[in-house]
């Protein structure tokens, strides 16, 4: 068995077991034995990595696994020297021992928002404007779900440009498919896979409400709406996309967000992101095993 699969395997026997023995010793063995096997080696991380770049394109969640990421590698090395700086949307995070960088690009929709004259605000359905960018790297992890949620005054666009239409608004999964399709058709076309890797997370859950949560779940939510458009999607490309299939695992953290600890306090409890450390370093280091199977 490939130490992908021995991850994804892990991780939901941890959470069975969580619930299924009283004995808390005896689950603090196991979990140990199984932490073991999914311990994160970031010298072996780094020096893969060697003379790469890796861009997390996405948005706030995709902040938290980069966060969680070079914490994850500057921890493993604290003596290390580093360089974070700070480019217009892209952050970036270099190890100069290991030449390795570890960028962040915001970039909420994958698609584009553009400011017309009249200051309407349209969600261009067709149009990528970062593509560029994405093309210059060696390992892509991309992520787009939490901002085709927000209505009223969160929502983003005016109008909706869809080819030669535009329209007010549509059904959001309808929206999310037809953007992801734009961006596919992007990765058929223009990425040489053999060179570039290329990756998304999948949808990380909300909790309706997280306060007071301290364990684990005993159960999930059920599939997730906006993961499956995300699969249905990825198996119609031509090109290797692999999914980083973080949705399940996430859905029984919900003790695993900021809730009333966050920027928002009590008044805007945060039951979307996720705790550094926390929920993002497992899907990193899934991330990880996901990497030695390529």
């Amino acid at each position: 068995m490939d130490r992908f699969s021995l991850a994804i395997g892990a991780v939901s026997a941890l959470f069975v077991l969580l619930f299924m023995l009283n004995n808390r010793f005896a689950l603090l063995q196991i979990a140990a034995s199984l932490i073991e096997i999914l311990r994160f080696n970031a010298t072996e991380f780094q020096l893969k990595f060697k003379g790469k770049q890796l861009m997390f394109v996405g948005d706030s969640l995709s902040l938290d696994q980069w966060q969680s990421l070079t914490c994850m590698l500057h921890a493993a090395d604290p003596q290390a020297e580093y360089i974070s700086k700070r480019i217009g949307a892209t952050s970036f995070f270099t190890f100069p021992k290991y030449n390795t960088s570890y960028l962040i690009l915001r970039d909420v929709f994958l698609v584009d928002i553009v400011k017309e004259y009249n200051r309407t605000r349209v969600l261009e359905l067709d149009s990528l404007s970062y593509a560029a960018q994405w093309k210059e790297m060696d390992f892509l992890v991309f992520d787009s779900w939490h901002w085709w949620l927000h209505t009223g005054r969160k929502q983003a666009w005016d109008l909706v440009r869809d080819g030669n239409s535009t329209y007010k608004d549509a059904p959001r999964l309808t929206l999310y498919e037809k953007a992801l399709n734009t961006w596919a058709k992007w990765v058929d076309s223009e990425v040489d896979t053999t060179k570039t890797k290329v990756f998304f997370q999948g949808v990380s859950p909300d909790h309706d409400n997280c306060v007071g949560e301290t364990r684990p779940s005993n159960s999930t939510q059920g599939p997730h709406p906006g993961e499956l458009v995300l699969e249905k999607v990825l198996r119609r490309m031509r090109k290797p996309v692999h999914l980083l299939n973080v949705t399940t695992l996430s859905q029984y953290r919900a003790d695993g967000h900021p809730s009333v600890y966050g920027f928002g306090g009590h008044r805007n409890i945060d039951c979307t992101h996720w705790c550094v450390a926390g929920v993002a370093d497992t899907w990193n280091v899934l991330l990880s095993a996901l990497l030695d199977q390529l």
